[in-house]
Order: structure tokens, then C-alpha cells, then sequence
């Protein structure tokens, strides 16, 4: 057995009556990947930030090899050598990729910054991982995958002893989570011990050498990755064995409500050609960086330099107005639910009532009572999780974040509603619920847009699936014909797919 690294001993953390951690041991050994496991509200976030140093542990021990830790602020935390890498990158878009790297932490030639040498050890960092682009580049010209190596980036920059990586792989592509998978070995090769946090099984599985699982704040399993099994895992986090992840779905589709025709961009996406029934959930699978989430931008209004034509129910729809495809009756909930989908300082009712605030408005003013009523009506609806109405979306786990935004759609009634990556990053109870929603929606005849790279969830909840692959939409599969292999063949390119055949076509 390798050195103890990190040592955990009967922590407590609670908030009000609220206990987020009850009693929490946990190890970690040099050269080791422990996957953190646990659906959202177990506690898992909680326990990074007690390690992170944003907040301060109400009871029990931390020990960093052998030596007792108190955080007084994330500064000590770093300068001990423990480093988060988060699923929601916050960093300054106007500074430059070496200056994100080496933020608080600036090396100096006397007084003077020395930027030769932070240049110089940032390109170091970004070549390890394989980035393609240089130390030099402005943050805000990075793709959300771009800003994740960034940060893993600096992470090694600081050669941290503990490397917490929290849901890493959310925004990254096939090619570049392989790429990542090479980071966490090569960590490990390196003695760091890591902290896996992830709701992706495959992930787990490839990558961690022990698990252990928390439920409503506490510890409830652990063990060796090689003696574990999935069903097991999720029994521990549910408290119950999940047999059936995915709904049943009732309906048959019906007539079209959506159109789309020759839609198209400049440098995202080409000719894309579709329709959408009442009722119906069509599936966009892709690669990250095929145009599904651009495209459906363009329908929403959101995307002003694309070009065709989109019918709902027969009317031409302005698609250079979001406010056309709204009183139309289209819905869009954006992958990135904290940055386009809600307002995290925003209380939950706010959120729920923003995207319909003119049917709330008396003259100049609000009604209060009209929003109070939508929020406890969607709620109740969507079983949302709260502690009051009146609670910023922030306080919520990521998976009763999403249903908020949902919510907040769902309220205008619509006819169609586009999901992009509506499960991304929360956890297997969470996405039941998710699920169980869109099975709700087209039972009440609704239409669904299912943008997803997670290919179980297309395979199981879509009608008919479509294939983007570089812009293009290279391949249709209806119901029946839905192959994991073939998908994935069209997806990636590979040489005599069908995807290749319809392009070559």
C-alpha cells in the first residue's frame, strides 16, 4: 500500500438544521484515484469545498500526510497542495490563458511581473496536456473544453498534491476525454492522489481504484473499483435497487409542428432538413462540435447569421426574433443551465416567472400573487426540491437547477420544447426525473428536440434519432433501427458507415 496522503476523520458540516455531512472518513493514498460517488444533495459538493477551504468543517480532522489542516481560506488549501478542478469554469475571459494559469500566484522578477517565465512554465502545462492552443490566447476565444484543460493545466502547474476533479469530462469531446484519461494516469503515475467525481459509470470504472459513496451526507459504502459493480453503486446511492432507468413512453406521433428546411450557417452547420410531430421526441446525436446546439439556436432565434426556412404548424417563423419562436410556442433549455438557462442569484419563483413576466404585468407592475401561484404550481409539478420559493437558484443541486429551468418554460405552455444535454452533469436519480418529465411532456402531446451525447439516452427515449456530424446531418434512424454501433459509426466518420455512404451520396 502506497502512502497516506489525505485523511479524513469524523467530519461534520451543517447548515441550520440541515446536516450536509454526518461523521465522513475517508483516505486517499499517494498515487491513487478515489471516485466520490453520490447523487446530487449527498454531500458531495459540501465536502469539496471543506477541502478546498471555502468553508470551514464544524467538527472531526483533516490530515495531509500525517500533518492536522485547517483551511482558513482556499489560498491555504492551494498552498497545501489541494486543488479543484470544477464542472462550471469560472475564470477572466479578458486575460490571457498564462494569466488564468498563474492568477494570485504571479511570478515576479523583483517587483515587476516576470512574463517571459510565466509564459514560458503556462506552455509547458497546456503542451503536457496536449492543448492546441497557446499560453498566450485570451480565455474568452476558448471553447468551454478549452477552459476545462486550463484548468487541469493549472492544476499540474502547481505540481498539487490532491487534485480534485469534479464532473471534468461534462463540455469535453470523445477525443479530448481520451486525452484526459492519459491526464489522470499520468497524475497518478506522478504520486498525486486524485479525487474523481463523476455520475458517467464508464468513467468510474476506467479511471478510479476505489470508490466510496455518500447518501444524505454520509458515508454508506467503499471498497476496491475492481470488486464493484454499476448495480451495486447505484443501490448505494439510491438507498433502493434501480431496476428500470428509463420510462416507458405513451404516445404515438402525430402530425407535424415543426419544419425545418435547407437551415443553415456560414461556418457551424449545413442544409439541415427535418420535421418534428406532436408527440414526438426526435433525438440530434453528435460529437461535441457537430452544430447540434448552434443549430437549434438558430431555430430558437438565437443565431442570427443562419439562413432557411422554419415552419411551426404551417407559419413561417422569423428566425432572426427570439421573441418570434417564443409566441410561437418553441421552448429551449441551453446546455449550460448556469449561465444561459437561469440566474443563480435570482430566487427559484423568479426564475420560474422570467421568461413570461408579461403575463404577470398590471400596467408598470408585477403580481406577486400570479408568480407565487406558477411557482407552486410547477413545484408541485416537477417535484422540485426547496426550502422556499424564495431561495436563489444557486442554494439548488444541479439536477433541481435543471427542473427550474424547465419549469420556467414549461410555464409559458408550450408546443415544442428543445432540451439540449438536459442531464448533463447531475446524477442517476436526478435524471430519472428528467426523464420521467420528457415521458410526461409528449404523453400531453407536446413535441421534443432531444440534443444528447449521452447515446443511451437517445436510444432510449427517441422516436427517431439524427446523426451531425461536422455540420452535416449524415444519417436518420427510426425507432426500430436504432444501433449503438451504427450511430456511433455515423457520429465519428468511421470508413464504410452509413454516415459516409449518405454523404458520399
Amino acid at each position: 500500500m502506497s502512502e497516506l496522503l489525505l485523511s479524513l476523520r469524523g467530519v461534520h458540516k451543517s447548515y441550520g438544521a440541515t446536516h450536509a455531512l454526518c461523521a465522513v472518513d475517508l483516505d486517499l493514498h499517494c498515487g491513487q484515484v478515489l471516485a466520490l460517488v453520490g447523487e446530487n444533495g449527498a454531500g458531495k459538493s459540501t465536502l469539496v469545498k471543506l477541502l478546498t477551504g471555502v468553508v470551514p468543517m464544524d467538527a472531526g480532522s483533516i490530515r495531509l500526510q500525517g500533518v492536522a489542516q485547517q483551511f482558513a481560506n482556499a489560498h491555504a488549501a492551494q498552498a497545501a497542495g489541494i486543488l479543484a478542478v470544477h464542472q462550471e469554469t469560472v475564470m477572466f475571459e479578458e486575460l490571457s490563458v498564462a494569466e488564468n494559469i498563474f492568477m494570485g500566484r504571479h511570478l515576479l522578477r523583483g517587483s515587476f511581473v516576470d512574463w517571459p517565465a510565466m509564459n514560458a512554465q503556462a506552455q509547458a502545462a497546456l503542451t503536457d496536456i496536449g492543448a492546441r492552443f497557446g499560453a498566450r490566447t485570451l480565455v474568452k476565444d476558448l471553447s468551454l473544453a478549452e477552459r476545462h484543460l486550463v484548468e487541469i493545466a493549472r492544476a499540474l502547474s502547481q505540481k498539487a498534491r490532491v487534485v480534485i476533479l469534479d464532473e471534468p469530462t461534462a463540455a469535453l469531446s470523445q477525443t479530448e476525454i481520451r486525452d484526459f484519461y492519459g491526464i489522470v494516469r499520468k497524475l497518478r503515475a506522478q504520486g498525486a492522489g486524485v479525487i474523481f467525481i463523476s455520475h458517467k459509470f464508464d468513467e468510474i470504472f476506467a479511471l478510479a481504484d476505489r470508490y466510496l459513496v455518500l447518501r444524505d451526507g454520509a458515508v454508506v459504502g467503499s471498497g476496491a473499483m475492481a470488486e464493484a459493480s454499476e448495480q451495486e453503486l447505484l443501490r448505494l446511492m439510491a438507498g433502493r435497487a434501480i431496476d428500470q432507468i428509463y420510462p416507458q413512453i405513451h404516445s404515438t406521433p402525430g402530425e407535424p409542428v415543426l419544419r425545418v428546411r435547407q437551415l443553415s450557417h456560414p461556418t457551424q452547420f449545413q442544409n439541415l432538413n427535418f420535421e418534428l410531430r406532436r408527440g414526438e421526441i426526435l433525438g440530434f446525436y453528435g460529437l461535441i462540435g457537430a452544430g447540434r446546439s448552434q443549430a437549434m439556436l438558430a431555430i430558437m432565434g438565437l443565431n442570427p447569421q443562419a439562413s432557411g426556412q422554419v415552419q411551426v404548424l404551417g407559419q413561417k417563423l422569423d428566425t432572426r426574433r427570439p421573441g418570434a419562436a417564443i409566441a410561437a410556442g418553441i421552448a429551449y433549455v441551453p446546455e449550460e443551465r448556469q449561465r444561459q438557462g437561469g440566474i443563480l442569484d435570482f430566487s427559484v419563483q423568479a426564475n420560474i416567472s422570467l421568461a413570461g413576466l408579461a403575463r404577470f404585468a398590471t400596467g408598470p407592475w408585477l403580481s406577486a400573487r400570479k408568480e407565487s401561484a406558477l411557482c407552486r404550481r410547477m413545484v408541485e409539478r416537477l417535484r422540485i426540491k426547496i426550502e422556499s420559493p424564495r431561495m436563489p437558484l444557486s442554494g439548488l443541486s444541479g439536477g433541481n437547477q435543471q427542473k427550474v429551468v424547465i419549469a420556467k418554460w414549461l410555464g409559458l405552455e408550450p408546443k415544442i420544447v428543445i432540451l439540449d444535454e438536459p442531464t448533463k452533469g447531475i446524477d442517476v436519480g436526478a435524471k430519472q426525473a428528467v426523464y420521467q418529465l420528457i415521458a410526461e411532456m409528449v404523453g400531453q402531446g407536446l413535441a421534443v428536440i432531444l440534443v444528447s451525447s449521452e447515446l443511451s439516452e437517445v436510444m432510449h427515449l427517441a422516436h427517431r434519432v439524427i446523426v451531425m456530424r461536422r455540420g452535416l446531418q449524415v444519417a436518420e434512424f427510426a425507432q426500430q433501427q436504432i444501433d449503438a454501433e451504427a450511430i456511433v459509426a455515423a457520429a465519428s466518420g468511421l470508413v464504410g458507415s452509413p454516415a459516409d455512404r449518405q454523404v458520399a451520396a
